[in-house]
This record gives structure tokens, sequence and C-alpha cells, in this order.
């Protein structure tokens, strides 16, 4: 069984996982930590819980997904994982933020490591996550899956409770999201529990239902 502990971080109210299981092996997904007490309450939680972080992993690289990776570097020694083609994504954060919010806050972030590939097995302890190519909501999108009891997907900003990423960001695509959501993300077994890189989680059987834009 996977041990699973939500942050919400930074203005945009990000969701930043820490995964674990019984050997105290863990990732960190989509470290959006962007404040002392943010990254404090991490390593808190790291340390109470005797866990060693593995891997740092990136469902993509938008900045508020990101604001962490330095310092998941420095303290744990983790480059951050994604997929290659975000790669130009994740290295210009601060540009992003200009861009999109007008703003000079300024944040380093490490080289990635080496590129993650759609079905590639990421050890975690007794369990694996499996890579999920999911492009759209950016280039590099991606969700990672384990077919632990219960199986969980996270899903970053390709799919949220009854909604799904934007697109109308450079590099978005609106009918690649949808095509890579029903090909990939909805044959997955219906009692999946999905967690989102905001808001709260969901089950593929619920957004079978009930998300407008896959039924």
């Amino acid at each position: 069984m996977l041990h699973i502990q939500t942050f919400t971080n930074n203005p945009l109210a990000e969701n930043t996982y820490v995964v674990s299981d019984s050997t105290k092996s863990a990732v960190i997904i989509d470290c959006g930590a962007l404040t002392l007490h943010e990254r404090s309450t991490i390593q808190r939680y790291v340390s109470d819980n005797s866990l060693i972080l593995r891997h740092a992993l990136l469902t993509h690289g938008h900045f508020d997904h990101i604001f962490g990776a330095q310092w998941v570097f420095e303290v744990f020694g983790l480059r951050p994982q994604l997929m290659e083609a975000d790669f130009p994504l994740y290295l210009k954060g601060c540009q992003q933020l200009r861009e999109m919010f007008g703003t000079h806050l300024t944040f380093d972030v490490p080289q990635p490591d080496q590129p993650l590939t759609d079905g590639a097995l990421i050890p975690l302890g007794e369990h694996s996550l499996r890579v999920i190519a999911t492009p759209g909501h950016t280039p590099g999108g991606c969700c990672f899956f384990s077919s632990s009891s219960p199986s969980v997907l996270f899903s970053g900003d390709s799919l949220f409770a009854e909604s799904i990423g934007r697109t109308d960001f450079p590099g978005g695509s609106l009918k690649t999201l949808i095509e890579s959501l029903r090909e990939k993300v909805l044959t997955l077994p219906p009692e999946t529990i999905v967690y989102p890189g905001h808001g709260s989680a969901t089950t593929i059987r619920h957004e079978l239902d009930a998300n407008a834009y896959l039924i």
C-alpha cells in the first residue's frame, strides 16, 4: 500500500505529493513549495517519517510545479525528472512568470536529470510508478500510475476533478490532450484514485461519468 501525503503550495494552490511505502522509500511529485514555511513543512514530514527520497518527479514544466525544484536538489540531492519535450519550458520558469503575470520574481532550477520516457517504470520500494505521456496541457505533460491496491494516478494538470488542464498556453493543444486522456487515462481501472495538480482527488469512474470534456 502506498502512503500519499498532499501539500498544497504557493499562490496557485498547487498540489505537491510525497509518496512512500512500508520500505520508507519515497518520491516527491511536482514540488511547488515556494515559501520557507512550505518547504520546512515538507522537510519535517520526510524527517518525522524517516523517509528516503529517491526521485523528484515532474508531471510538466510549468512554474507553479517547479518552485521547489532547486530546494529539493539542495536538500535531498535530487535533480528533477520530466519528459524531454518540457525541458525548454522547465528551464525558463522565470520567463513564464513574467509572460503570464508580469511579475519579476526570480528563482533557480537545477539542470534536469535524464528525461522520463513513456511507459518507463520508476521504482518505489516494493512498488513502481509507470510514466504515462499525456501531452496537450504542455508538450511533455505526463502522469504517474501505480497499480497498487487501490491503484492511483498522479495526473498533474492533465486531468482534474470534472475538468482538464488549460490548453491555451504556448505548446498546448486541446485535441491532443483529450486524445491523450481518452486513450491512455480513461482506460485505467475505474477504481483508480486520481490525484491532480490542483484541487481535490477524484476517480477514473467519476470522470467517465461526469467529466463533460471527456464524455
